[in-house]
């Protein structure tokens, strides 16, 4: 049975963004009873038992540098891309509302300029040391889980993604990019990173759900694992890549070879502009393009591509196209259209994330969360692709830990 005597904290990085908001609405709909928990993985029967806290105990907050409100943004997405009914958004408007009380202005040691062009910049506090700016974040967590009487705060990482970052030799150890962080000018860590170790810092558990560094840096990890807390990340998977997830092991284990497989992305969401900076994209597309080789166990031809169509809002299109030979040296095909909202799928994701990492504080485990790889397209500490055999990690790990069988 679910303990609603906890209160948990959802905070957001990026909270008032298209999954921002519509986690937001999620938990406001989910309270009021006025939808179904349809898209969240830890509503299956499988999880039952486990004793996972309730959605309707769980306080939204977040970081926003962007001058926009929550309700702004559902309203916007109504707007453009019509995935949420005008009823549904009258109805959580207050609520809405209130969530909105606990989304503050973020930190942004150097701010993305695809982000900066999207809206006023009027929410960013300027620091003069990044090591300033993770003491600004540890304390508005900390003011958060005090203000709202929290049990725990999950902090979860959901906002534009950053380029690819460069090594530097601080990253080595905790100790090294302490001394790196306090000089003023240092651009050692990109924003996700500083983030993350803001998040530790607060003793928060910690989700990256974008391609972004987040905490995938050695000294970041130390500190985590000092500070005995619980992470895992990178990057939600949502759409094609799960499908390549799903496929890929279907064409390993009925020994047809693959030849070439080839997905074309289009999308128009705020994602979707922050990815037409090639700089981004490279980031994403190896989240995406890495795993077909590693399920298979040989390297056939890959490409993915993603480009912006503004048109399409948060609907997100992929095309792909599998080349494969069978018996007799045959070649044949397969070809899957995928059409999503973004948001729409991602927001369940981490809801899900939530409570699974908050599970995992109460009782007492700590570090990275290794079976939920099945979430994510590039999981930190883990080389398994294959969507079957993370999802056998999960149950795995569930049924041990009091969940149906």
């Amino acid at each position: 049975m679910t303990d609603k005597r906890v209160k948990i904290g959802i905070w957001l990085i990026g909270a008032c963004g298209g999954i921002g908001s519509t986690v937001a609405l999620g938990l406001a709909a989910l309270k009021r009873k006025l939808t179904s928990p349809v898209g969240m993985v830890t509503e299956l029967p499988e999880f039952s038992g486990l004793g996972l806290v309730g959605t309707d105990v769980m306080v939204f907050g977040g970081h926003e540098v962007r001058d926009v409100s929550l309700l702004d943004a559902v309203r916007s997405s109504h707007l453009e891309s019509r995935i949420f009914s005008a009823d549904l958004i009258k109805s959580c408007a207050p609520a809405l509302r209130a969530m909105q009380k606990n989304v503050t202005s973020g930190v942004a040691y150097g701010v993305l300029p695809a982000v900066a062009k999207r809206g006023a910049m009027t929410r960013v506090r300027k620091v003069s040391t990044p090591a300033r700016a993770v003491l600004v974040v540890r304390d508005d967590l900390t003011a958060f889980k005090s203000r709202n009487k929290l049990d725990h705060v999950v902090v979860v990482n959901v906002s534009a993604t950053e380029p690819p970052m460069k090594r530097h030799a601080s990253h080595a150890t905790y100790a090294r990019l302490c001394k790196a962080l306090g000089r003023s000018g240092a651009n050692v860590l990109p924003n996700s990173a500083i983030y993350a170790l803001g998040a530790f810092s607060a003793n928060c558990s910690y989700v990256n759900f974008t391609p972004s560094v987040g905490m995938n840096v050695p000294g970041i990890e130390e500190f985590a694992l000092e500070r005995d807390v619980v992470f895992m990340g990178r990057d939600g998977k949502t759409g094609e890549t799960l499908l390549k997830s799903v496929l890929a092991p279907m064409f390993a284990m009925r020994n047809l070879r693959l030849m070439s497989w080839v997905g074309h992305n289009v999308l128009g969401n705020a994602d979707g502009a922050n990815l037409a900076d090639p700089a981004v994209k490279v980031s994403k597309i190896k989240s995406k393009d890495q795993l077909v080789g590693q399920i298979v166990g040989y390297k056939p031809l890959t490409h993915t591509s993603i480009e912006y169509v503004p048109s399409l809002s948060d609907w997100k299109v992929a095309w792909d196209f599998i080349h494969f030979e069978g018996f007799l040296e045959t070649k044949m095909n397969m070809q899957f259209v995928w059409t999503g909202s973004d948001s729409v799928l991602a927001a369940p994701l981490v809801i899900d994330l939530v409570r699974l990492a908050a599970l995992e504080y109460a009782s007492g485990r700590r570090g990275r969360m290794d079976h939920l790889a099945c979430f994510f397209k590039d999981p930190d500490g883990s080389s398994k692709h294959n969507f079957f055999e993370q999802w056998a990690g999960l149950m795995e790990h569930v049924q041990k830990h009091g969940g149906s069988s």
